[in-house]
C-alpha cells in the first residue's frame, strides 16, 4: 500500500447506530431531508453499495476496529469479548503519536478471562486501552441502561448519568427516567422501552440530550488537541432503541411522510425455514402491525434529523478552526434497522434494510477533488474503514491481518482491481427462540451474505439457501433459492462463498514482508554450511 502524498493529519470517524441508509435525504429518502450528511456527501464520495459484516453491533463494530471479517475477529454478538491478540484502530495509530479516542458507543466487552490469565492488573492502563479495545475512552457511552439492577454498575460509571444529575435530572436511572422516557398527564413516568409512547416527546430538553451531548464531548476533544494529530471515533447512539426524542423532533414528521412498507403479500412470501422463524420474533411481529409502525417511524426520522442538525453543529466548527483542511471525514453506521419491511422488526437478518449502510468519505487533500460530489457504486465494506485510514494518513499497512481494502485509490480517482462480492454474516444461536424453533444445535446457526454485482445469495447451516436477483427485485421480494432455473447461479455463489472462506486472514503474527525477507536466502543462496543445517533439519 503506497503512501501518498501529503497524508492528511487527523480521522474524524463518525458512525450512528441503527441508521438505515434510505433514511437519508442523499440516499433518497423523499421526507425526511437531511443537508448536513448531504453536504458531506457533496464535499465527498457516497458509496451507494456499502455492507456491514454484521447486523448487531457487537461483531459488526469489532469489523469496523479491527479490519476483518467476523469469522477472524470471532466476536459473533453482542457481549462477546474480542480475542486480546487482535489489533485495533488505536494499536495501529497509536504507537506514531496518533492520540485514538472514542467518543460514544462501542458495545466492547472486556475480555476478563484473557486479562485474568495473562496476569494483567485491571487497574492498569494497559487493561483500560484493551477493555476499550484500543480506544482512549475520553467519553463513553453505550446507552441502553435498563431500569434493572444488573445494569447498576454500568450506568453509574457512564459519564452521561453524572452529567444529568450535576444538570439537575435526578434518580437513580436519569438515563431512563429523562433522556428516554415521556411524562404522563398526572406527571408520571412513560418509558421509552414502550413504543406506545414513541410519539411523546422526551422528557430532557434537547440541548441536555444523549445527541447533543455527545456532539457537545466530540467538539471538546477536538478543540484540546489543538494541533497534534489524532483519530476520533465519534459514536451516536441513536437511531437505535428506545425510539423516544426531545422536543421538537417528536413532532417534526407525520404518518404522511412514512413510506410504504416493503414486503411481500403473506401467501407470495419466502416460505425459508430461517425467514419463517424470525419473522415470529416478537419485534417482528409488533412492526408487522401498522399501529407500531405508524407510532415509530416519526419518532424514528426525528432522532436521524437530530444527528444532522448535530452534525452541522461539528461540521461548522472544524471549518472554524482549520481542521476541515486536514481531517479524512468518514460517516457510516453500524447497520440498518428493518422498521416492518420483510414483515421483520430489529436488525438481525441479512436483507438490505439491515445490512446495507451509508458510507460517505471525505478526503480534504486537492487530489480528490476529481471525486468530489460523486457516487461510487463499486461494493465496499465496514472493514475498508481501517485500511483506508492507514493509507490516508502515511502509515504502514498491515496486509497479513487487514481483509478490507483501502478506499482512498478511489477517492483519488483511481481504477484499481475491485472485490467481486460483499460478505456479511449472522449467528442466531444466542437467540434461543429461533435456534430452538429450527431445532439447530448452537454450533450450526450461522448465516452468510454473498452480494455479487446483480446477486444476493444467502446461505444456511442445515437449510436450502436464499436467492435474489437484485436487478429485477432490488426489493428482495422473490426467493429464488429453490428454483432449479437459477442453480448455476447459485453454485457460483456457493463458490464465492469458499473462495472467501480460504481468503481469511489467519497468518497474522508475521508480515508479509518478514516472509518476503526470509525467503530471500532461498532464493538467492545462502552459505553451505547453512545449507547443510537446512538439509538436517528437513
Amino acid at each position: 500500500m503506497p503512501t501518498p502524498p501529503n497524508p492528511v493529519r487527523n480521522v474524524l470517524y463518525i458512525m450512528c447506530d441503527q441508521l438505515r441508509r434510505d433514511y437519508l435525504s442523499c440516499y433518497g429518502h423523499p421526507h425526511l431531508h437531511t443537508p448536513n450528511i448531504d453536504r458531506l456527501a457533496a464535499e465527498g464520495v457516497r458509496f451507494s453499495r456499502a455492507y456491514t459484516q454484521g447486523t448487531i453491533c457487537g461483531p459488526s463494530r469489532m469489523s469496523a476496529y479491527t479490519g476483518r471479517y467476523v469469522s477472524s475477529h470471532q466476536v459473533a454478538w453482542n457481549a462477546v469479548p474480542l480475542p486480546l491478540d487482535e489489533l485495533t484502530i488505536g494499536d495501529y495509530l497509536r504507537p506514531h503519536g496518533i492520540r485514538t479516542a472514542l467518543v460514544g458507543k462501542t458495545h466492547a466487552t472486556a475480555n476478563v478471562d484473557a486479562l485474568q490469565r495473562l496476569a494483567i492488573d485491571p487497574g492498569s492502563d494497559q487493561a483500560t486501552i484493551l477493555n476499550e479495545v484500543g480506544f482512549e475512552p475520553y467519553m463513553r457511552h453505550d446507552g441502553i441502561y435498563p431500569d434493572d439492577p444488573l445494569f447498576d454498575e454500568k450506568r453509574e460509571s457512564a459519564p452521561y448519568t453524572h452529567y444529568l444529575r450535576d444538570h439537575g435530572f435526578d434518580g437513580r436511572n436519569p438515563w431512563h427516567d429523562w433522556a428516554n422516557a415521556a411524562e404522563g398527564e398526572d406527571g408520571e413516568i412513560l418509558s421509552g422501552w414502550k413504543m406506545r409512547h414513541a410519539n411523546l416527546p422526551a422528557r430532557i430538553p434537547e440541548q441536555h440530550s444523549e445527541t447533543v451531548y455527545t456532539t457537545n464531548r466530540a467538539i471538546d476533544f477536538i478543540t484540546e488537541q489543538g494541533e497534534k494529530s489524532w483519530c476520533l471515533h465519534l459514536s451516536y447512539i441513536k437511531p437505535h432503541w428506545p425510539y423516544i426524542v426531545p422536543a421538537p423532533y417528536h413532532a417534526l414528521y407525520s404518518t404522511k411522510s412514512i413510506l410504504e412498507p416493503v414486503r411481500a403479500t403473506p401467501s407470495e412470501a419466502s416460505n425459508h425455514p430461517v425467514y419463517t422463524a424470525f419473522r415470529q420474533h416478537e419485534e417482528s411481529l409488533n412492526f408487522s402491525r401498522d399501529s407500531v409502525r405508524l407510532n415509530v417511524i416519526p419518532t424514528y426520522m426525528g432522532l436521524v434529523k437530530q444527528v444532522d442538525d448535530q452534525l452541522g453543529r461539528l461540521l461548522d466548527f472544524l471549518q472554524s478552526n482549520g481542521r476541515w483542511e486536514d481531517t479524512l471525514i468518514v460517516f457510516t453506521s453500524d447497520h440498518g434497522d428493518f422498521l416492518g419491511d420483510h414483515w421483520l422488526g430489529e436488525k438481525e437478518f441479512l436483507l438490505e434494510q439491515a445490512v446495507g449502510v451509508p458510507l460517505v468519505v471525505r478526503d480534504p487533500r486537492a487530489a480528490a477533488d476529481v471525486t468530489r460530489g460523486t457516487v461510487d457504486e463499486r461494493l465496499v465494506e465496514t472493514i475498508d474503514a481501517l485500511p483506508t485510514f492507514l493509507q490516508a494518513l502515511g502509515l504502514p499497512g498491515a496486509e497479513h491481518r487487514l481483509e478490507g481494502h483501502s478506499l482512498i485509490p478511489l477517492l483519488l480517482g483511481e481504477n484499481p482491481d475491485w472485490r467481486r462480492y460483499a460478505i456479511s454474516e449472522y449467528d442466531y444461536a444466542f437467540q434461543a427462540p429461533a435456534r430452538e424453533r429450527l431445532g439447530q444445535p448452537i454450533d450450526r446457526c450461522r448465516m452468510t451474505m454473498v452480494r455479487s454485482e446483480r446477486w444476493k445469495y444467502l446461505a444456511y447451516d442445515g437449510f436450502r439457501p436464499q436467492l435474489f436477483d437484485l436487478q429485477k427485485d432490488p426489493q428482495e421480494l422473490r426467493d429464488l433459492g429453490d428454483d432449479p432455473a437459477y442453480a448455476a447461479v447459485r453454485e457460483e455463489h456457493l463458490g464465492y462463498l469458499f473462495e472467501w472462506v480460504r481468503g481469511l486472514k489467519r497468518r497474522t503474527t508475521i508480515s508479509h514482508e518478514e516472509i518476503d525477507f526470509r525467503g530471500q536466502r532461498f532464493r538467492y543462496g545462502e552459505p553451505e554450511s547453512e545449507k547443510v543445517v537446512q538439509i538436517g533439519v528437513w
